[in-house]
């Protein structure tokens, strides 16, 4: 411990803080008794030398894994090497034999995996890493060899991480011992089936903890001669029945009661339960629900490991019908009887609930009441039965729910061990014992006082152990500890259980008496123990009394300990429920001996409790102990955060500082003789220059130095407390004293060396400094020489310049007074003449004012008067628009034009038959004269061929000379025939050959004069088809005028008369009147404001206003019938937005003030969409209504009264332009009708602008609502699609990774399993490619798309990279490379799909991309921090990197993270951007949002040509659609 020989200025120590526990700093001054310290936060503070412990400067980095390895064993010294290791995830520690576990709250699966366990099989204790499967072993590996039974004892305060380590331990020992034979699992597995059970029966929240073990359970692993696992047990102690009736705030009671009252509805109405509110049991406590737990959703899995565990469908039934009977029991209220210190059930409602108990006990109601209410006393004369008063009766009533749930408790216990299996004929086991901790609260009752007093036997035990460690280690070391003091607290035992004087022995006195209450025990209590030390009385308080523990003072409230102490056993209830009806509760109260029935009814909890710890203390004494202490590093269950006070108040409780306690009474520090020599061999030197022995060498040491007691070993050398810091004092004066002397003469030798270096350039100095004068003193002669001469002509210069300057003055003088005159007589001749030109310029101007003035009247008077005579004339143009004769007369003409045209056509038709008739006619008979001669002239050639062969026959058949001449004549005779019918034949063929020229020729010029006549029928044709095209238009425009007429008509006539006196009302009957829509005799009627015009006008245009709806309503009907069908596309362009576009513009929907089309539009889109899981149905109208937007976009633009109320919006074509305008759109000529079909030829950049009404613009808004939903519902159906894929993407499947990590087999399964690590990722990219295929087929435009899938991969970005920061399995090397090969198939799949569609979708990965990059890195160690976040993962913040660093861990190559200095450094920038809320935020948000706005699609999409659009079958034939069919140019 800290003396003041150990301190010295400059020692760096630790100090005690509030805040922090223990702080370090540095010794700046010491004063007598007192130091003044700098600690490291800057703080500056005066501590007792007393109170200072010194901290070990050379501890490894990383720390120490076991803390006797410490130079320094002392609380600070433990406390900054368990952070230290809980900073690097190392979450285990060894105090010599004792682990202590720091709970991570985070899985740490590479701890725990086969591979780790295969490590830790058979290795000796100590030689590997700290770890929970090492403290198994060596209890496994001492009952082979030893054949004794081992336990394993551990604590901690609830949240510590005790049941996960049971877990690990039994998953260990089942690894060991090999497979239970029962239904195939092992008992590792049966018995953690049960915890579900014990945890609903056994747990319950508080204040620490939401499933906080209520009772303390010891597991016992059975194993056969063999060492292979034979059976199991599981024995509980010392539960908390009190719990049951009596419940603190914020706490809950047993977690059944609550998962019964959120059973489903027919399990509640069956045992007519309510809210937990209603119930007496439970709302003593205002806290009913587990904030993230679901009670109904426990209630389903404690049945389902109910079945598991073998209990059946009965027994479940009985079991959670006596739990239903516990909370109608607590509702059963007592009132006075009619007889005196009787009580009878309060009210309905208890006797209600007194039916409903006996119901589902099956017992009798009144036999219930009686044994809540009387009390049955035997004496030797007779039996006597006495009333009970209400407070006895609600005893009674509690003791009977109490021992009705422990019992209920116990079966539950027996029925679990039946259904694992026990081995009777087992000799070793192996026992693990997991019990709550040691407990101190603001309000602590009798619950804490049995769980602390628990806690001290258990502390005894492990204090024994501890000290027997020491014994052994001493023993084994060969030294004298004959001398060192046991740290004890029996008598903390001796104060709770002696009898007769302990404090349970009082309370069960005081209990026994009826009129005892707390304040009467707690000063029987003050009496007793007076002047016990461990024992102390509040000043404040007159009930409450404090206990001095082994973990500190803990504070008790008596109020409650006894009526909580109080456990009647009546016999009366044992009667009744003995002969229940049902089986199940006849079995939890078996019959008793007779000798015990009659025995006393008073049973205290605490003697119970007291010999339930004796049995477990017998238990654990037959056994060798192991300790295994859980720490709870905060209490806000979050990772990596480390909390001093709240660990040290743990490891006080847990006893670690006792163990320490312990260790330094005796030898706490150790050291091995070469690290001893090593550290501390400079304190003597000659020690180390002689040839001595180790040991030797050491004794020497520490004899020089005068230290006592301190004892030598076999190894080691064993200090006493404070001898460490002392000898570390010495070796630091003498490194000191070397320093000092190193220093000393490292200046002496620097001083020398400048020294005569300065000598040597002082003499170069002086030198040079004498030559320097000496030239100083000749250049100083030279320069007088020189002055001299540079003086005088230097004078002779300044007299010659003076006189220049003198000449040239008189010079500039006169000349400036000659300039100054002439100048004066010019600007006086100037102004006269300027002057002169403003008077003319003036004059001017006046008369050209004057003549603007008088030609702006004259033109204002022609305009007005041109106005007035056009005005006139356009009144005159629409009264003969209307004459409906003139327009008939106009169709008539046309008809007759279009008939004489027709005529016209035939008549050409015929006389271009008959041509070319008549050509075909005169072709075939030439071919046939031709082919006539042809074969003339083939027969001559035939004739002569035959000639001359007869010719050469006779030749050779006559006499050689008489009868040549003959022949020779004969010949030349037919020679010259032939040759003259050849030459005819000829001349024959030469005339037919002209002739056939003449004839093709002719044929020539009758082609063309028949092109040229063709060309003349189509242009007639053309002529007929734009003729009706016209006829056509003229009909609609006259049918539109008309129904405009019959609109305008009603609108005048509906008004009242108080309607025609406003202005705006005025000026619209106005713009009908000059319309011409209204006739003058009604036009007289309405000046006039006559009323009765309203009726007869009616009556006249009733009928055919109603066509004009009808037709209208019918046309919509069949539109709307239309596009609710699959219509299509016409190349790339959505048919259904054309149509929709074409009818709206041609209706003019978009200019009138009321129309319910765009709502049924809207509608007709709104049912298409409701079906959320077809892409198809959403691509398509999504393309639909994308298109159709951007139309409107391009085409609508807003009126200047769009904003106004609709009142001044009808107004605004008052004006003399909106009349004007009025007029033309009504124009029978005409005027527009091209713009409706032709003029869309040209796309939509040629469109005209319509000035949109309120409907029109809130349909465009809503079908903007509708592109964003539509774009929303498909971007999330591919997330739905793919999150369940990304979830088994991030880690690698564990049978391919194992395969890959084998080594030399891995090359034959390597290809099997590359194609399971990449069949996920190949599942994500194949549901990718079919959503771009659907959104393809459906002509989604390109930006839409690439929106969508920049979206998706921002999605899988932040899922693949917050599960890799989530989870620390997926932080390894191997699931780096697995995942490093699913982005290379996305990459793959973005380079197929193109830019056009993929656009930077690649570039959202770069989170995960940059995480991954950095985890298949091999020199992690090697890269600094500079390197990491701006080359290696620029985007990644340093939250980000530093979980990553920390988290990493290679299963395949061994590889290690970053350094210990970039870790640190990663601290440092985190600290120092703690307070940014933002930055502290290591993972990342899905954003949702819409990305993109009208004016983005209607920039991005290309133009979109809609006039040769062909319209659907449904409405081609229609006339009232005939506008939608294509136009000819």
């Amino acid at each position: 411990m800290g003396t003041p020989v150990n301190i010295i200025v400059g020692s760096h120590v630790w100090v005690e803080d509030s805040e922090l526990a223990w702080i370090d700093g540095q010794v700046s001054k010491i004063t007598g008794q007192e130091a003044e310290i700098e600690s490291s936060n800057g703080k500056k503070m005066v501590v007792k030398l007393a109170k200072i412990y010194p901290k070990d400067m050379e501890a490894p980095a990383a720390g120490v894994d076991d803390m006797t390895k410490l130079s320094y064993l002392h609380e600070p010294g433990v406390l900054q090497n368990l952070k230290t290791r809980y900073e690097l995830n190392e979450i285990y520690t060894y105090t010599g034999n004792i682990l202590i576990a720091i709970n991570p709250f985070q899985r740490l699966p590479h701890l725990y995996d086969g591979h780790m366990m295969q490590q830790y099989k058979g290795a000796p204790f100590g030689e590997l890493n700290p770890h929970v499967f090492a403290v198994a072993d060596v209890a496994y590996r001492a009952m082979i060899n030893e054949g004794k039974s081992n336990s394993i004892l551990v604590s901690g305060e609830s949240g510590a991480g005790k049941t996960e380590t049971t877990k690990m331990l039994m998953r260990y020992l089942a690894f060991l011992g090999g497979r239970a034979a029962t239904e195939g699992r092992t008992v590792e597995q049966q018995v953690l089936e049960s915890n579900p059970v014990l945890e609903a029966f056994g747990n319950a929240k508080t204040v620490r903890n939401n499933n906080s073990s209520r009772f303390g359970k010891f597991v016992e692993i059975q194993f056969d001669k063999q060492g292979r696992i034979s059976g199991a047990a599981i024995r509980t102690y010392l539960l908390e029945r009190s719990r049951v009736c009596q419940v603190s705030d914020p706490e809950r009671n047993y977690h059944c009661f609550y998962l019964l009252c959120a059973a489903p509805q027919e399990e509640i109405e069956k045992y007519k339960l309510a809210n937990p509110k209603s119930f007496h049991y439970l709302n003593q406590s205002r806290c009913y629900e587990l904030v993230g737990v679901s009670d109904a959703h426990d209630y389903l899995a404690t049945r389902r490991a109910m079945d598991i565990v073998g209990i059946s469908a009965k027994e479940q039934e009985a079991i959670f019908r006596v739990v239903a009977a516990i909370l109608h029991l607590g509702n059963i209220e007592f009132s006075k009887g009619s007889e005196v210190d009787s009580s009878v059930p309060k009210d309905d409602k208890a006797k209600f609930h007194l039916k409903m108990t006996s119901e589902l006990l099956m017992c009798d109601p009144d036999a219930l009441e009686d044994a809540l209410c009387k009390r049955v006393m035997i004496t030797p004369e007779e039996v006597i039965k006495r009333s009970l008063d209400p407070q006895s009766a609600a005893i009674s009533r509690d003791g009977l729910a109490k021992t009705v749930y422990s019992r209920l408790f116990d079966w539950l216990v027996d029925k679990i061990n039946v259904s694992i299996g026990q081995d009777a004929t087992s000799k070793s086991l192996i026992g693990v014992l997991d019990i709550y901790g040691f407990e101190s609260f603001k309000t602590n009752s009798f619950e804490q006082f049995c769980i602390n007093f628990t806690n001290e036997k258990l502390q005894q035990h492990f204090n024994q152990h501890v000290f027997k460690m020491e014994q052994e280690e001493y023993t084994k070391e060969q030294i004298d500890w004959s001398y060192i003091e046991f740290v004890d607290n029996q008598d903390v035992l001796d104060l709770i259980e002696k009898k007769p004087g302990g404090i349970v022995a009082l309370l069960d006195e005081a209990c026994m008496f009826p009129k005892s209450t707390h304040e009467t025990f707690a000063n029987k209590l003050y009496q007793t123990f007076k002047t016990h030390k461990r024992f102390i009385k509040p000043k404040l308080s007159r009930t409450d009394f404090t206990i001095a523990h082994y973990a500190g003072e803990v504070q008790y409230q008596s109020d409650q300990f006894l009526d909580k102490n109080k456990d009647y056993v009546v016999p009366e209830h044992q009667d009744l429920l003995g002969v229940s009806k049902c089986p199940f509760v006849a079995g939890l109260f078996p019959p008793l001996p007779e000798e015990t029935a009659k025995s006393s009814k008073f049973s205290s909890i605490g003697s119970r409790f007291k010999l339930q710890l004796q049995s477990l203390m017998e238990t654990l004494n037959s056994t060798e102990p192991h300790y295994v202490r859980c720490v709870k590093p905060n209490n806000f269950l979050k990772p990596a955060v480390f909390e001093n006070v709240n660990i040290m108040q743990q490891l006080r409780c847990g006893g670690v500082l006792e163990a320490i306690r312990i260790s330094c009474a005796g030898y706490p520090t150790r050291k091995p003789f070469f690290e001893f020599i090593n550290r501390f061999g400079l304190l003597a030197p000659e020690v180390l220059e002689g040839n001595y022995d180790e040991k030797v060498a050491c004794t020497k040491i520490l004899e020089k130095k005068g230290l006592k007691g301190f004892q030598i070993g076999k190894t080691k050398v064993f200090l006493r407390a404070g001898q460490m810091a002392e000898l570390d004092a010495r070796r630091a004066e003498v490194l000191s004293t070397a320093a000092k002397t190193i220093q000393r003469r490292v200046r002496t030798h620097y001083a020398r060396k400048r020294f005569i270096a300065l000598r040597q350039a002082t003499i170069v100095m002086q030198s040079i400094c004498r030559g320097s004068l000496a030239g100083k003193v000749f250049h100083g002669m030279k320069r007088e020489s020189a002055a001299v001469r540079i003086q005088k002509n230097l004078r002779k210069h300044q007299a010659r310049t003076t006189y220049n300057k003198l000449h040239v003055s008189v010079l500039v003088v006169q000349t400036g007074l000659r300039a100054m005159a002439g100048r004066k007589q010019f600007r006086f001749k100037r102004q006269t003449k300027a002057a002169t030109i403003v008077q003319a310029v003036w004059r001017c101007h006046k008369a050209a004012k004057y003549f603007k003035r008088l030609k702006r009247g004259s033109v204002v008077a022609q305009c007005r008067m041109r106005g007035k005579i056009a005005r006139k004339e356009l009144r005159k143009l629409k009264m003969a628009a209307r004459e409906t004769g003139a327009l008939k007369e106009a169709k008539d003409a046309l008809e007759k034009r279009v008939e004489e045209l027709n005529w016209r056509l035939q008549l050409e038709k015929r006389l271009r038959t008959d041509l070319e008739e008549a050509k075909a006619q005169e072709i075939t008979k030439l071919q046939n004269s031709l082919q006539e001669m042809q074969t003339k002239l083939d027969e001559s050639n035939a004739l002569i061929v035959k000639e001359r062969e007869a010719a050469k026959k006779a030749i050779e058949e006559a006499p050689p000379v008489v009868q040549e001449t003959q022949v020779m004549v004969e010949d030349t005779e037919k020679v010259e025939s032939l040759t003259a019918e050849v030459d005819s034949l000829k001349a024959s063929m030469e005339s037919e050959k002209q002739r056939a020229e003449e004839n093709e020729r002719k044929y020539n010029e009758a082609q063309t004069s028949g092109e040229e006549r063709r060309k003349k029928l189509e242009e007639t044709e053309k002529k007929v088809s734009q003729l009706q095209e016209n006829l056509t238009r003229l009909e609609e425009k006259l049918a539109n005028l008309e129904s405009e007429n019959q609109v305008l008509r009603q609108q005048a006539v509906s008004m009242t008369p108080n309607k025609f006196l406003s202005g705006r009302s005025r000026s619209t009957i106005q713009r009908a009147a000059e319309s011409g829509h209204i006739p003058g005799d009604a036009k007289t009627a309405l000046e006039m404001h006559s009323p009765s015009i309203n009726h007869r006008e009616s009556e006249l245009e009733d009928k055919p206003q109603k066509s004009l709806n009808e037709k209208q309503q019918e046309n919509q009907e069949l539109l709307i019938r239309c596009i609710a069908q699959h219509l299509g596309f016409a190349g790339n362009r959505p048919i259904a937005a054309c149509i929709i576009y074409k009818c709206l513009l041609q209706w003019r929907s978009f200019e009138v003030e009321r129309t319910s089309i765009f709502d049924r539009i809207i509608q007709t889109i709104g049912n298409a969409i409701e079906t959320q899981d077809n892409n198809d149905i959403l691509a398509y109208w999504l393309s639909n209504a994308s298109t159709l937007l951007l139309l409107l976009q391009r085409t609508l633009k807003a009126s200047g009264a769009a904003g106004m109320a609709p009142q001044r919006r009808r107004s605004s074509s008052a004006t003399l332009f909106g009349r004007m305008t009025q007029s033309f759109r009504g124009a029978p000529q005409g005027v527009n009708i091209s713009l409706i079909n032709g003029g869309m030829s040209g796309g939509v950049d040629s469109l005209r602008q319509v000035e949109a009404k309120y409907p029109a613009l809130l349909f465009k808004q809503q079908l903007t609502a509708y592109v964003e939903k539509i774009y929303g519902m498909i971007r999330d159906n591919l997330k739905k699609e793919i999150s369940p894929l990304l979830g088994l993407c991030i880690q690698a499947p564990r049978t391919s990774r194992a395969s890959l990590v084998k080594g030399s087999s891995r090359s034959v399964a390597n290809t099997e399993a590359q194609r399971a690590l990449i069949a996920h990722w190949q599942g994500i990219v194949k549901s990718l490619g079919n959503f771009l295929n659907t959104l393809k087929a459906n002509h989604v435009p390109p930006f839409l798309v690439r929106k969508v899938f920049t979206q998706i991969f921002s999605f899988i970005n932040v899922q693949l990279f917050n599960s890799l920061l989530l989870r620390r399995e997926c932080c390894s090397f191997s699931n780096g490379e697995y995942v490093k090969a699913g982005l290379a198939e996305l990459e793959h799949w973005c380079y197929k799909a193109t830019d056009e569609y993929a656009g930077s979708a690649w570039d959202e990965l770069k989170h995960i991309r940059q995480a991954i990059g950095f985890l298949v890195i091999h020199q992690k160690p090697k890269k600094t921090l500079d390197e990491i976040s701006h080359d290696l993962c620029p985007v990644l913040s340093i939250q980000q990197l530093y979980r990553i660093s920390t988290m990493y861990w290679d299963d395949k190559y061994g590889t290690h993270s970053v350094s210990s200095d970039v870790i640190s450094n990663m601290r440092v920038l985190m600290t120092e951007d703690s307070n940014n809320a933002v930055s502290n935020s290591f993972l990342l948000d899905d954003d949702s949002s819409i990305p993109f706005s009208v004016d983005d699609i209607s920039k991005s999409m290309e133009q979109i040509d809609i006039s040769d659009i062909e319209p659907p079958p449904l409405i081609h034939e229609n006339s009232g659609f005939s506008f939608l069919l294509p136009r000819a140019d």
